[in-house]
């Protein structure tokens, strides 16, 4: 926990305290559920936690922004952030039921009012929103296509609507693919950990 005061310092008492509980949560549950290595799990904080909240260090989403987390895995980084940023909507979705069923109780222990979760496909999803974020899920080619018609046309952030995707490795093959402007942002610019040294902020803007 100590790893994300060093970067996140003015975070209140509410945050800091559902931020705390993530640990013993994800422990319990990675327990019945092989949600994380277990090797990872020592690292939770700077792999899981950090790492989502890279996203808060490059936006800082306004009141009223509505989010998806497409393929959520076991919450992530839609948790974090949604513990951010408490006036901020959030919605994790993944097509595996089990993952979900983690995501929800994380969810209802916490009493986190701004997030939900649904099984699904995200094409299947029928709202929009402001923005879809995620990590390590998919090429961007598949990503744009998965999300089409998700991203609401008009955007009240200073960033223009669009897909936030945290990535890792070498993405030039993957940007080229997508044919779209892709902003990339280096976590590094952020973090100073060297897990943070290959891993990358994928921004496509809606238009």
């Amino acid at each position: 926990m100590d790893i994300v005061l060093k970067y996140f310092s003015k975070l209140d008492d509410n945050q800091v305290d559902k931020l705390k509980k993530l640990y013993n949560l994800y422990e319990d549950w990675n327990q019945k559920i092989n949600l994380v290595s277990r090797k990872d799990f020592d690292n939770f904080y700077t792999h899981h936690v950090l790492h989502s909240l890279a996203i808060a260090k490059f936006i800082e989403f306004k009141k009223g922004t509505k989010i998806m987390d497409l393929g959520t895995g076991g919450g992530f980084p839609a948790i974090p952030l949604a513990i951010f940023f408490p006036e901020v909507q959030f919605l994790a979705v993944d097509s595996i039921k089990k993952k979900i069923m983690v995501v929800e109780d994380v969810i209802e222990k916490l009493e986190l009012k701004n997030c939900s979760a649904k099984v699904a496909r995200a094409e299947t999803i029928l709202d929009q929103f402001d923005f879809v974020v995620t990590r390590a899920v998919a090429p961007l080619t598949d990503l744009l296509f998965w999300t089409k018609g998700k991203i609401h046309p008009i955007a009240f952030n200073d960033l223009n609507n669009g897909i936030i995707a945290l990535k890792g490795g070498d993405l030039k093959e993957e940007i080229r693919d997508s044919k779209r402007k892709v902003v990339l942002k280096p976590i590094s610019d952020y973090f100073e950990e060297d897990f943070f040294e290959t891993k990358s902020i994928a921004y496509v803007p809606f238009k």
